[in-house]
């Protein structure tokens, strides 16, 4: 049976969307947290709104409830760095992205309890998307799997300066067809925003994991700015302004480019 925590709507387009950070439950570690905010505070706040467009298209949309602060299940399941050098954070994270402690002081999980997380959250999130990647390539010839996330614009712990509002990866091209990047690409360009293709962010485990054209599976991860859908506050935020409440009028400019994003790939697939 699917775990209450886990959400997926099928469609039959040759469309995947993997939600895996949206999540704010925090499974019961709230006492164990610095504090409950801190714990839910670097969450790809309202993604499932901004693209709640994306079952109307046809699209299969996979969604975790789980806090990524329980386990993040966009990273090496193994625990090995996704971006060796660089600032970044783990699994099972005990650090915010601004590197501030996540637990109290002792209450750190040690590798047994990670191996229980990763058996009861992780797992079952990979299960359910590499099932319906089957089902859908049973439907059609290829498919994109597209894995929606977004993080605040100013992060010195982990990249220098703003991020740009889109970023777009796919593991330095090997995930996906080059035609399909160029046409993302191209989309990205015509807005006027600021735009990377593999930079900061080239994609996660899910991207690296499942992306493999070879085989008919061509998958995509865009990283948003907050800026670009909210009125982003400056430096961490506090309790008192941080989430911002999600506005569909200030987001709709960048809503409207995401379904041009994928009703591309679709008709890309179909074509």
């Amino acid at each position: 049976m699917t775990p209450p925590w886990l959400t997926v709507k099928q469609g039959t387009a040759p469309l995947l969307v993997s939600m895996p950070h949206t999540g704010i439950d925090l499974a019961g570690l709230d006492n164990r947290l610095v504090s409950s905010w801190l714990g839910q505070r670097d969450c790809d706040w309202w993604i499932d709104k901004l693209y709640d467009f994306a079952a109307g298209l046809g699209a299969t949309v996979v969604h975790t409830a789980i806090s990524r602060t329980v386990i993040d299940v966009n990273r090496d399941p193994s625990g090995a760095s996704l971006y060796p050098g660089q600032a970044t954070t783990g699994l099972c994270p005990t650090e915010t992205f601004d590197g501030d402690p996540l637990y109290r002081t002792g209450e750190e999980p040690g590798p047994s309890e990670i191996d229980e997380r990763r058996r009861k959250f992780f797992m079952p999130y990979h299960a359910a998307l590499q099932a319906e990647v089957d089902r859908l390539r049973g439907l059609h010839g290829k498919i994109v799997l597209y894995d929606c996330h977004s993080i605040r614009s100013v992060l010195p712990r982990l990249f220098d300066g703003t991020l740009p509002v889109f970023n777009l990866g796919t593991n330095d091209g090997k995930s996906t067809d080059p035609a399909l990047q160029e046409k993302v690409a191209g989309i990205l360009a015509e807005t006027g925003e600021t735009f990377v293709v593999n930079g900061r962010f080239k994609g996660g485990w899910i991207t690296r994991h499942f992306g493999q054209p070879q085989n008919g599976v061509h998958a995509l991860q865009m990283e948003l700015s907050n800026r670009g859908y909210m009125r982003e506050p400056e430096g961490k935020g506090a309790p008192d302004n941080w989430p911002v409440p999600y506005d569909a009028a200030f987001a709709a400019p960048i809503r409207a480019t995401l379904t041009s994003i994928l009703e591309t790939a679709i008709s890309w697939v179909e074509s």
